[in-house]
């Protein structure tokens, strides 16, 4: 039996496919205890995910992606806790938007890792309103890295057929599922000015 909606993805009780089967669901956990990346649907787009305390499996999904370790990444979790251990505070603010489509920038822990900050002093992070991306962190135990299912240039996929298409499946897991608002990716606020990025 799914878990209970919260009250920012009720609205999307009536989609299809927006649950798993839970075997699915710990497949995909199993893959990334291993150090596999997953791809699965997200708010606005499919991510591509792992464990971010595995180095590894993190400059294993930067060279599927194509994307410079430097930028850093964006971690989603299924609830706050997930979170404190990567990032100094969660302000009032930060969690009053979640769970939902809102990435806060926030002062990174000195001990979370540089292969997740990259060049900066603060992290990317969301709990997700997904049911999918939700049950995953759950599953989990922990926050996973959520970067966007592409190449670096190229547009994100919006499906589990388009995120098969564009990765080795042997390579990567796609989870099966749809995004909640397709080509709405999720808002991007920095925590010190509250300035809207995204």
């Amino acid at each position: 039996m799914p878990p209970p909606l919260s009250p920012r993805t009720k609205k999307y009780k009536n989609c299809c496919n927006l649950f798993v089967k839970p075997d699915r669901i710990q497949q995909a956990v199993q893959h990334i205890a291993k150090g596999g990346i997953v791809a699965y649907p997200t708010e606005g787009v499919f991510g591509l995910g792992c464990d971010p305390c595995n180095v590894k499996a993190v400059k294993h999904l930067l060279r599927i992606k194509r994307r410079p370790a430097s930028k850093g990444l964006i971690l989603i979790a299924s609830d706050p806790e997930q979170l404190k251990p990567f990032v100094e505070t969660i302000p009032a603010k930060a969690l009053a938007t979640w769970p939902g489509p809102v990435t806060w920038i926030l002062p990174a822990r000195s001990s979370t890792p540089r292969w997740l900050t990259g060049k900066h002093d603060s992290i990317a992070v969301r709990v997700t309103a997904h049911p999918i991306a939700a049950a995953l962190c759950k599953a989990y135990g922990g926050a996973l890295v959520s970067t966007s299912a592409n190449r670096s240039g190229q547009q994100p996929a919006l499906t589990f057929r388009d995120a098969c298409r564009r990765f080795n499946t042997q390579e990567v897991l796609v989870i099966p599922g749809q995004v909640q608002t397709p080509n709405r990716p999720s808002t991007i606020m920095d925590g010190k000015s509250d300035y809207r990025l995204r």
